[in-house]
């Protein structure tokens, strides 16, 4: 289980990390885009964002 975990996270961060490197213009200028966002426009992705996480997880899961 924890190497799954460990797995996981060392995904999320390869692909987190490709837009900075690919584009660092780009993603600074999205960042400042997103920082402009109110909070409820943020707990509002944030939501959709784990919840479609979720789902993946859920339908990817093992033994389904």
């Amino acid at each position: 289980m924890w190497e799954a975990l460990l797995a996981a996270i060392g995904l999320l961060l390869v692909l987190e990390g490709i837009s900075p490197f690919l584009s660092p213009r780009g993603f600074r200028a999205t960042l400042m885009q997103v920082a402009r966002f109110d909070d409820r426009t943020l707990r509002t992705l944030g939501l959709v964002m784990m919840v479609a996480g979720a789902l993946l997880i859920y339908w990817l899961r093992p033994g389904s």
